[in-house]
């Protein structure tokens, strides 16, 4: 019950404690593998659409 009554607002002005280092290095490189995940993902995917089209289109010859 003592739980519910506490104002989390009152928290905010206090001074914010720094994380490990080691979690700091765990999070920073958990960030750098998705980065690199998205960025490879959308270079192979981002022309599929263009490529699709381009092998399937058909031309005429005038």
């Amino acid at each position: 019950m003592a739980d519910k009554s506490k104002n989390p607002f009152k928290d905010l002005g206090k001074m914010i404690k720094d994380a490990p280092p080691n979690l700091k290095t765990k999070v920073m490189n958990d960030v750098a593998t998705a980065k690199l995940i998205m960025e490879l993902a959308s270079l192979f995917t981002i022309n599929v659409k263009e490529a699709l089209s381009g092998m399937f289109k058909t031309r005429r010859k005038n």
